[in-house]
């Protein structure tokens, strides 16, 4: 059986085929209202749109899920924030899950320590971060041992990674490698890829 993401769609907008990791679901709603299924698991009615907020807002322009659907739907407005704020609850709520595994670590200390063990997947600096502290943790980074293969992410706000961690004023995180940390580090990485285009 195909994994989800090796299953092929078509993008609506531009209209090529992509690995369904590469696109963002959006279904019907019983009241005939568009909404981003972030994770292609609601059932019924959906189209696919290339992973970009760009490429959202521009299907939302262009009236392309009413066309794709053949039929009218409410597209609510601003569509390309209401992914993003989905893509960020899916990112938070994996993030407490990586914590709860004791497979995520808060704090400049603990992170630095991490990364200086190796034992570092993936490093979270929260986007409002002082650039002091930003260059000292990132200074560590460079300096640990599986530095070429470490990811770093700027998603999130220092509020939104206390909230998702259950601490205080966190601005750097660690995922160690584990099941859930990897879960994790997969949302943060379509995130990534959904700001950037």
């Amino acid at each position: 059986m195909a994994k989800q993401d090796d299953i092929l769609r078509q993008c609506a907008v531009t209209r090529e085929q992509r690995a369904a990791r590469d696109l963002v679901r959006f279904a019907v709603g019983p009241d005939d209202s568009i909404a981003p299924d972030v994770d292609a698991r609601a059932p019924g009615r959906g189209v696919w749109v290339g992973l970009g907020q760009t490429l959202v807002a521009e299907a939302e322009r262009r009236k392309v899920f009413a066309r794709s659907l053949k039929s009218p739907v409410k597209v609510p407005q601003d569509l390309a924030l209401l992914t993003r704020s989905r893509l960020e609850q899916r990112l938070t709520g994996a993030l407490g899950l990586a914590r709860k595994a004791g497979q995520l670590v808060t704090g400049a200390t603990k992170v630095s320590a991490s990364l200086a063990n190796g034992s570092v997947l993936a490093l979270l600096t929260a986007t409002d971060a002082a650039p002091d502290g930003r260059r000292k943790i990132l200074s560590s980074m460079k300096a640990a041992p599986n530095a070429a293969t470490m990811r770093h992410f700027e998603l999130l706000t220092a509020e939104q990674m206390s909230l998702a961690t259950g601490r205080e004023n966190v601005i750097h995180a660690a995922l160690i490698d584990g099941a859930a940390s990897r879960n994790a580090m997969e949302r943060a990485d379509r995130l990534a890829r959904y700001l950037a285009n």
